[in-house]
């Protein structure tokens, strides 16, 4: 789920899922998504009619005429400028994508743009673009404003994507967008016979203050498989891990994987035994909840050692620089500063190379990125971080 910042990704979260998204008490006092929001839904379709609805506006008395078709898990990004680089975290775990575009303001914002960009840099396919506010605007504002989306979308990744016009504050034509969900963003198929990989979107410690010392859990680590299972038992490692707090004689710190074994898993409805990917699910395990608390791990990966290869803290990229109307974009120079968004990870990185378009970064922290991964940078300009271009590791 992305787009502008306010033009409701979170109460369209809310009307597919019955879930209210920002729960942090700065999201509730500023009004917008910080933080990664996750909420699953089923979704169900009308054993005689074919209509599609999600399961929170599955009329109770006729629950026995609809039939379950699919269960989703949404991530509602936040669509501020300031937090681009956690939409980009949440953009790379995703099957496909609903751009949110509200019909009361022009198209496109500045953010809508961003994020747009972001799918396409990332080679998302699915997109359905939601317009939603429709209930403020007259039929010509409507028309309008549409007119505007199609002319915005030509030549992108989602030229040719469903517009679907919604109220997500009356859960007005939300059965049309379920049924665009059901045929444009098919479940992909996985191969689960690679080990295990996951990247870490959040982090948790589950205990309440004062809580029993030995009633205390483990460390919870949340995210999405990317391919193969885990079960309850397995051994896993995490990385890059921790920082080692000592350093070596040349002042470079390093870093200690984790070693794990899974506890638990879990997902919206309950236990699991074993994982599948796709969907969202919590990983139970014995870590320091020190460790994780307060999303601490976002960013590692988790997985079967011998799936997994080194980490990086100088990754060698060929980068390409984005264009687009009215965005200034010189070149990259040597010594400049760059953010990095690779897979869940956020790091700061000095320019140290520069040479027929590949770049080398020098990074702060060290991420762990494979071989032909995609990556986002985007540079300081004025107040703020801008994507500004997109790379491929070497």
């Amino acid at each position: 789920m992305v787009g502008h910042v306010d033009h409701g990704k979170t109460s369209l979260t809310r009307a597919l899922t019955g879930k209210w998204t920002d729960t942090h008490s700065e999201e509730l006092k500023r009004g917008i998504t910080i933080k990664i929001g996750y909420a699953d839904v089923t979704f169900y379709k009308h054993k005689k009619d074919g209509r599609y609805l999600p399961e929170a506006q599955v009329p109770k008395d006729s629950k026995s005429e609809w039939e379950l078709v699919r269960r989703v898990s949404f991530l509602d990004a936040p669509g501020h400028e300031t937090l681009m680089t956690t939409m980009i975290s949440a953009a790379n775990i995703v099957d496909g994508a609903l751009l949110v575009i509200a019909a009361n303001e022009t198209c496109p914002q500045a953010q809508t743009a961003e994020h747009l960009m972001v799918l396409d840099v990332l080679g998302i396919q699915n997109v359905i673009v939601v317009q939603n506010k429709i209930d403020l605007v007259d039929e010509a504002k409507a028309i309008e404003n549409y007119k505007q989306i199609k002319a915005f979308l030509k030549g992108t990744t989602a030229e040719n994507a469903p517009i679907i016009p919604i109220s997500a504050n009356y859960n007005s034509n939300i059965d049309s967008l379920v049924e665009a969900i059901e045929t444009h963003i098919p479940t992909p198929k996985r191969d689960e016979s690679k080990p295990a990989k996951m990247y870490v979107a959040r982090s948790f410690d589950i205990n309440r203050p004062g809580q029993a010392i030995g009633e205390l859990g483990g460390g919870v680590l949340g995210g999405s498989l990317l391919c193969g299972k885990l079960k309850v038992g397995d051994k896993v490692q995490l990385k890059p891990g921790v920082v080692r707090k000592e350093k070596e004689k040349d002042g470079k710190e390093t870093y200690l994987p984790l070693e794990l074994t899974v506890t638990s898993l879990s997902a919206a409805d309950g236990a699991l035994d074993e994982a599948h990917p796709g969907g969202l699910i919590g990983v139970g395990t014995l870590i320091d909840p020190a460790l994780t608390k307060g999303d601490s791990l976002v960013g590692n990966i988790l997985g079967k050692p011998e799936g997994l290869g080194p980490v990086l803290d100088a990754p060698e990229l060929e980068y390409t620089m984005i264009k687009r109307e009215g965005f200034d974009n010189p070149p990259l120079k040597m010594a400049e500063p760059l953010v990095i968004s690779s897979g869940t990870a956020t790091s700061l990185g000095v320019v140290v190379k520069l040479k027929g378009g590949v770049v080398t970064l020098k990074l702060k922290r060290a991420i762990y990125a494979e071989k032909g991964q995609k990556v986002a940078l985007s540079r300081r300009m004025g107040q703020r971080w801008r994507l500004s271009a997109f790379g491929v590791v070497k």
